[in-house]
């Protein structure tokens, strides 16, 4: 990374397609996916089914249109699904369950963005007109707010068998599936055994410039393609973007292992500077969650002044609060240059306090 190059923390949602992504976008066979005739999405559709063990996938422009099929799909008007407090299709996603599908959400306490069950035990309703019945129960993996923390198998196992106990179903939003899978050594079909359906995100961890994919058993991916047309995601000659997600297949799935190392090393490199409270242990994957004390300003105070420093670093949940992505654009180098920024802006707290403020916060 060229020192002049500013340092991106924001989200692995900034990062740019590789030459050898680019060289595959251009050589894509393309055609109208709207009436399945896309030969490279079609391929993608079957390798990710046969990749996660599910009957059928159905490629979607973004992981919140996913989501939000996978709603669509599994729930009618008036019903409400459980999902944990921080997860994002409950806080990042527009309300898009009430305002697409008529759903309404409940949110239940975790831990770092995750469920088990005596949490979310005593929380389903139904035979009741007063209540709207709960239907779904959706589950993060890797969590966003929640710091990037994975699910053990067994806790997904334990959890999705109390859903179907009660008649649920249960919908994993895998945004970041694949470094779920690399932190915990799973194969991607044994973390998605458990579940009904799963979205993944190839914009994010991946390093895709756009795309998501909905899985599940052949039933429900029809009526998700149902609905990805009413939600006006109908697609045409999208080759030239799953040819991007093949790639990263084939590509950049092993070496997230290095965005989780980068991740660490950052987390280590703040801990024990003045006014941080981290705890590096908790980092899992690529996202890194600290906190400022309060005299040394704000996360938007801090945020600002390491963007006059060449770092893109935002507040996420909380004022005092901050978080670090790393990915594929972001190398060791970049992430020392980060540290050293936030080491410089601490050492001297007026630093963090400049007269202007970020932008935007952006902590998808």
């Amino acid at each position: 990374m060229p020192p002049s190059e500013p340092v991106e923390l924001r989200s692995d949602t900034f990062t740019r397609p590789t030459p050898g992504m680019r060289a595959a976008i251009a050589a894509a066979d393309v055609g109208d996916d709207m009436v399945g005739e896309d030969p490279t999405v079609n391929a993608l559709e079957a390798r990710m089914a046969a990749l996660l063990g599910k009957d059928a996938a159905v490629f979607a422009c973004s992981g919140t249109q996913s989501n939000q099929m996978a709603v669509w799909a599994q729930c009618s008007s008036g019903d409400e699904l459980l999902i944990e407090a921080t997860g994002h299709i409950a806080n990042y996603e527009a309300g898009g369950p009430a305002a697409l599908s008529g759903v309404s959400v409940r949110r239940i306490p975790g831990d770092r963005g995750r469920l088990d069950v005596p949490q979310a035990d005593g929380h389903i309703r139904g035979g009741n007109v007063h209540f709207a019945p709960t239907r779904l129960l959706c589950v993060e993996n890797s969590t966003n707010l929640g710091g990037g923390a994975t699910y053990p198998l067994a806790q997904l196992e334990r959890l999705s068998a109390w859903a179907r106990s009660a008649g649920l179903r249960v919908h994993m939003d895998g945004a970041r599936l694949f470094n779920a899978c690399i932190a915990r050594g799973y194969a991607a079909s044994e973390v998605v055994r458990p579940v009904d359906t799963v979205s993944i995100c190839f914009s994010k961890g991946l390093g895709c410039p756009m795309g998501s994919i909905l899985a599940g058993d052949a039933a429900t991916i029809d009526r998700a393609r149902r609905a990805r047309k009413l939600f006006g995601g109908a697609l045409r000659q999208a080759g030239i973007v799953a040819a991007a997600c093949l790639y990263a297949l084939d590509h950049h799935v092993e070496r997230l292992a290095d965005d989780h190392a980068h991740a660490r090393l950052f987390a280590e490199g703040i801990a024990g500077l003045p006014g941080v409270a981290i705890r590096p242990d908790d980092v899992e994957t690529n996202l890194v969650f600290f906190e400022i004390a309060p005299e040394f300003g704000t996360a938007a105070d801090l945020s600002a002044a390491l963007l006059e420093r060449g770092v893109k670093l935002n507040p996420a949940g909380g004022p005092q609060r901050l978080r670090a992505c790393t990915h594929l654009d972001v190398g060791r180098e970049g992430v020392l240059r980060a540290v050293e920024a936030i080491r410089d802006c601490l050492a001297r707290p007026d630093a963090s306090r400049p007269s202007r403020s970020p932008a935007g916060t952006y902590s998808h």
